[in-house]
């Protein structure tokens, strides 16, 4: 036994240790994921946690070209269990039937107020002003922000949110949806590339108020009209695309309470669909949540020394000589201390646990697109819904 960890080369044995060391990293994460699966999440019981009055409360959405998604989101929205409920549904220059579709359906429940914004003015980003303009109309005291591809599968999400936001005495809540993936490669890309925003946002550091670290999802936020005018509403951020994470970090940054918590299986959201879009819209996410080159070199290395080279190890591993055992077995240790984490990950995140197989894929491919935020940093133009933004930011 003594001799099986007798090297030949430093390097070897070096890269031994290193890879072995990997595996105790991964195994650490079933410690993570225990903890997280005892974090609360949103539930129906929420929403009958006490018998205090309703606040008038507005939810805004924005779509732009959203005439696959837009009747299946409102709809959700109008299905609620809610007294006081306003719903105000912002139609940004879309080029389909997106527009028509909402004042089809506000003709049918007088909740539904449709805006319709024909022009971007100068300076600002697309969601941002219609979020703005949306708000002038808004009359609620709590005001929630949602994105038109949510799927609300439970008519007590609004109220649930409410209760939670004011027993947790929060300022600026969100509610993470549960992941719905459909295509192989959806399945593949975004459960990595949500594992690297928990990764670098794990929700007890943002839910500290001794912590800087924010985060937010645009997919559903609740605050306050008065919070919302202490925040400077949109103005302040116009020019972003990320809106949700400027939104968490102004939040933080005013001393004001932001708390993160799951949705459980009260909303879902398809986020993207087909590999096209997932590049484009992970790239904008990535450049948009870390912005500099130290934070996104850091995410490419983690991808690649944490995610990848247990199996670069492994395949190389023949290379080595008389040290190819001892490596093959630090490398095959770790992938399976990896996949014994990601089977759960996968479950948790409600996909096929076998998919956690195609992990290295969604890695590789989640390193691309990393390396393609990194161009943003040279002033490249992005494309975002039909719209050309200078750098990304």
């Amino acid at each position: 036994m003594t001799e099986f960890f007798t090297f030949e080369s430093t390097f070897a044995a070096i890269w031994f240790w290193f890879t072995a060391l990997l595996s105790l990293v991964w195994l650490k994460r079933h410690i993570d994921i225990a903890a997280a699966k005892r974090d609360p999440e949103l539930c129906e019981a929420d929403a009958r946690s006490n018998d205090q009055p309703w606040p008038a409360l507005t939810v805004l959405v924005a779509a732009k070209d959203e005439e696959a998604n837009i009747a299946q989101c409102v709809e959700g929205l109008l299905r609620q269990d809610y007294p006081d409920l306003q719903v105000i549904v912002i139609n940004d220059r879309s080029d389909d039937r997106t527009g028509a579709i909402i004042d089809e359906l506000a003709q049918r429940d007088p909740r539904l107020e449709p805006i319709h914004v024909s022009e971007l003015p100068e300076g600002w980003f697309g969601k941002n002003h219609a979020m703005h303009v949306g708000m002038e109309q808004a009359r609620g005291t709590l005001l929630a922000m949602s994105d038109a591809d949510c799927s609300y599968d439970s008519t007590l999400l609004l109220k649930a949110a409410v209760r939670v936001y004011e027993r947790d005495s929060a300022d600026f809540l969100s509610a993470l949806p549960r992941l719905d993936a459909q295509s192989f490669w959806e399945r593949v890309v975004q459960p990595v590339a949500s594992g690297v925003m928990i990764y670098w946002f794990p929700p007890h550091k943002v839910n500290d108020p001794r912590s800087t670290i924010a985060y937010a999802n645009g997919a559903f936020m609740l605050l306050s009209r008065s919070v919302y005018d202490q925040l400077g509403g949109h103005e302040p951020i116009k020019a972003t695309l990320n809106e949700d994470m400027h939104f968490a970090r102004r939040t933080k940054g005013l001393g004001l309470r932001l708390r993160v918590i799951r949705g459980g299986s009260m909303y879902r959201v398809r986020m993207y669909v087909g590999l096209q879009q997932i590049w484009r819209g992970w790239s904008r996410i990535f450049f948009g949540c870390f912005g500099t080159f130290p934070k996104l070199l850091a995410s490419l290395l983690t991808l690649l020394i944490a995610s990848l080279s247990p199996y670069v190890t492994l395949l190389l591993s023949f290379l080595a000589g008389a040290d190819a055992p001892a490596l093959a077995l630090a490398a095959g240790l770790t992938i399976l201390a990896q996949q014994s984490v990601l089977w759960r990950y996968y479950a948790i995140s409600g996909l096929p646990a076998p998919m956690a197989l195609t992990y290295p894929l969604g890695a590789l491919i989640c390193s691309g697109v990393v390396v393609n935020s990194m161009t943003r940093l040279t002033g490249r133009t992005t494309n975002w819904r039909g719209t050309h933004y200078s750098g990304g930011a």
